[in-house]
């Protein structure tokens, strides 16, 4: 007679939740839901465009000492100078890779958009998808003004109507791929050191103060005051030494 084994009774603890059993194999791989995550950031950081750090701003106010919250109103203010700059200058300034469409200016001179211009990629003509030899242009003489330079110059295309086919619109049939823009501070290293001209740093360092101070006094804008028949005069355009 063959007597089967008695059954192991299963132990579990009264109203104990069920074990999570993760999917991941192997677990902890990155995408594992209960592999641990560092914290996310939180509060203000400077953006990608800013034009000087926060060390620096510290130093210029003699804020070594500053609070966590004065911290981030100067990070606030920094980003909003810095995105305030290059919107009147009209470009970006920070090191950026492009991949830009333009006409032929019908001269040797072909102007970028942004500049100064730290290495170009390819030159495309478009229309029959060749690429112009690196040793047909120059690059390097004319960087630091944004221009790419070709002795046999940029060959003009036209759309052309009426009856004698003139030109009447230039076709935009250059693919220029480069890189152009400035070391930011925040952004050197050892190998690469910082490049932004320091007057444009200067301008943000500007702003901020004068922002700063102004909040720090309570003024909010204010231009003049008159004890007699108070009056008060409010002034909300841009500083004269920020343009």
């Amino acid at each position: 007679m063959q007597i089967s084994p008695c059954p192991v009774p299963s132990i579990t603890k009264p109203n104990a939740p069920p074990t999570p059993v993760c999917p991941c194999i192997p677990p902890e791989t990155p995408d594992c839901p209960q592999t641990p995550r560092p914290p996310s950031p939180s509060g203000a950081q400077l953006a990608p465009n800013a034009l000087t750090t926060l060390p620096t701003v510290k130093r210029l106010l003699n804020l070594a000492d500053a609070s966590y919250d004065q911290d981030q109103t100067l990070i606030l203010l920094v980003n909003a100078a810095s995105a305030w700059v290059q919107t009147q200058l009209g470009r970006q300034l920070g090191r950026a890779d492009y991949d830009q469409q333009y006409h032929s200016p019908g001269t040797q001179e072909l102007v970028m958009r942004a500049w100064p211009i730290r290495s170009v990629t390819a030159v495309t003509d478009m229309t029959y998808g060749i690429d112009f030899s690196p040793a047909s242009y120059d690059a390097e003489t004319y960087a630091s003004i944004g221009v790419l330079y070709r002795d046999d110059g940029w060959p003009p295309r036209c759309y052309h109507g009426g009856l004698t086919c003139d030109p009447v619109a230039k076709r935009m049939y250059l693919r220029v791929q480069y890189t152009a823009g400035y070391i930011l501070p925040k952004d050197a290293t050892a190998l690469e050191p910082r490049d932004l001209p320091c007057d444009l740093e200067a301008l943000v360092w500007g702003i901020v103060q004068s922002q700063w101070q102004e909040m720090a006094n309570g003024a909010g804008g204010l231009s003049a005051f008159s004890i007699s028949d108070v009056a008060w005069t409010f002034d909300r355009s841009p500083r004269e030494e920020w343009l």
